[in-house]
């Protein structure tokens, strides 16, 4: 499972080092060795080639809205770990992998299953009622779709450059499937409901350019 350390760089150590310090906040009994091996393949996870918006960027940007809550930053480092734009179970693989990286660096087993639960609510960013931790990984997760209009496009378009293997017609129903599926949460961020109307704003602004039928030529 370990990928080839070869891969990181000096800044990417320097993140690693950010996860051993958020697993060690949790419990972690590992020693550092293992703490630096795991957060290094993470890191070489997420900057896998196939990823254009699911990078190391957005995890130092997430990591930073979850701030010094050790459980939800590890959820963070483990939430898009497997990425495959071919694949609809990523957030389950990632799951799995997260359990199995935490369990190695020694964490407790009720934290290492809160964790997972965490990276599995990901899959639709449904949040319950009390749930402080999935509601402070949602906000992070979705946040960029609060962004400036011109951010939000090119938020979009790193997510199309991931699924360039579909289709247009196919990529214009999936992708609005995705954006009615967020339309209808009832709330998109709970410690952060100032976002609210622009998030909703922009995906109905690209839901509407997705579904809109140009006029037919009757020349």
């Amino acid at each position: 499972m370990r990928q080839d350390l070869a891969m990181a760089t000096e800044t990417t150590l320097l993140t690693a080092d950010r996860f051993a310090t958020a697993a060690r906040a949790a419990g972690a009994t590992a020693p550092d060795s293992v703490l630096a091996e795991v957060g290094t393949e993470l890191i070489n996870r997420w900057s896998e080639p196939q990823r254009h918006y699911h990078t190391v960027e957005h995890l130092a940007a997430c990591l930073d809205l979850v701030g010094d809550e050790p459980v939800v930053a590890l959820a963070v480092w483990g939430h898009d770990a497997v990425y495959d734009p071919t694949a609809a179970d990523n957030e389950e693989r990632s799951a799995v992998l997260t359990g199995e990286l935490l369990t190695e660096c020694g964490l407790p087993v009720a934290l290492v299953e809160e964790v997972t639960r965490l990276v599995r609510l990901t899959a639709g960013h449904s949040v319950s009622p009390g749930d402080r931790d999935g509601a402070l990984l949602a906000d992070a997760d979705l946040a960029i779709l609060a962004a400036p209009w011109p951010d939000y496009v090119r938020y979009v378009a790193a997510v199309r450059a991931e699924y360039a293997h579909v289709p247009d017609d196919l990529w214009r129903i999936g992708r609005s499937t995705v954006l009615q599926s967020l339309l209808a949460l009832p709330t998109l961020y709970h410690h952060t409901p100032a976002l609210e109307p622009s998030a909703r704003a922009n995906l109905q602004r690209e839901l509407d350019s997705l579904t809109h039928t140009p006029p037919q030529d009757r020349s």
